[in-house]
């Protein structure tokens, strides 16, 4: 696991006018939370981002550097943590806080991964068929110089109905996975065929649409043959009779 090192400034200012300030002068604000003692800082911006730029953010171990401009600027002490949570302005897409999760790098850590499918599978290519990717991040637990910033698996093998369990995937060693080994990774899926309307029952909407013609004309018959038949209907003049 490669060590990103970051020079960073403690900083005694706080409230909400001070920390926007910092914005303004493209600092960052930052907090690293240990079981000791949280520190509050203040990180270049430019700097920041040339450092985690080619490293997903998640996991790498960062090497602080703090300064304390209040005692002496040239002193340094060394803090290794990882990031735990970077907020971002949803307008401007810029960095607003960072947090930092101090670790001891002889102990044990639990992370997740992302986990990254290689190649195309044979069920894809020839048959089709669909890769599903049903499980994107893999919890570990190692030492933070074990960690690896990802995990690949090939699936270029997998035919239609194939699967890759957690418990197939490759890990560096001295890291273990902490899901349920029987836990599909990725899977090749059969094509979907569009199914056409059983035979019986295009059959029946036919004979339907056929005969409902007729029910229509059987009643107009029966209607005409009604309206014949009434003005044949005439009652007979009543006879006078003599008194």
């Amino acid at each position: 696991m490669e060590e990103i090192q970051l020079e960073v400034s403690l900083r005694k200012e706080k409230g909400k006018s001070k920390v926007k300030a910092l914005r303004r002068a493209k600092l960052i604000p930052a907090v690293v939370y240990s079981d000791k003692a949280n520190h509050v800082l203040s990180i270049d911006r430019t700097c920041f981002q040339r450092a985690i730029g080619t490293h997903p953010a998640e996991n790498v171990i960062v090497n602080l550097k703090i300064r304390d401009e209040a005692s002496d600027a040239k002193k340094h002490k060394e803090h290794y943590v990882i990031i735990k949570d970077i907020q971002y302005d949803p307008v401007l897409d810029t960095i607003l806080h960072v947090d930092f999760h101090e670790i001891s790098l002889t102990e044990e850590i639990t992370v997740k991964v992302p986990i990254i499918a290689k190649g195309e599978p044979i069920g894809v290519k020839q048959d089709s068929g669909a890769l599903e990717h049903q499980l994107w991040e893999l919890e570990i637990k190692c030492l933070p110089r074990n960690m690896p910033e990802k995990i690949e698996v090939d699936v270029t093998s997998l035919n239609i109905g194939d699967n890759i369990h957690v418990k197939d995937l490759k890990l560096p060693a001295g890291v273990v996975f902490l899901q349920d080994p029987e836990m599909v990774v990725v899977s090749v899926a059969a094509p979907i065929k569009e199914e056409a309307p059983p035979e019986e029952a295009v059959e029946g909407e036919a004979a339907e649409g056929a005969q409902e013609p007729e029910v229509i004309k059987e009643k107009k018959e029966k209607g005409e043959e009604e309206g014949k038949e009434a003005p044949e209907v005439k009652e007979k003049p009543k006879e006078k009779t003599k008194e």
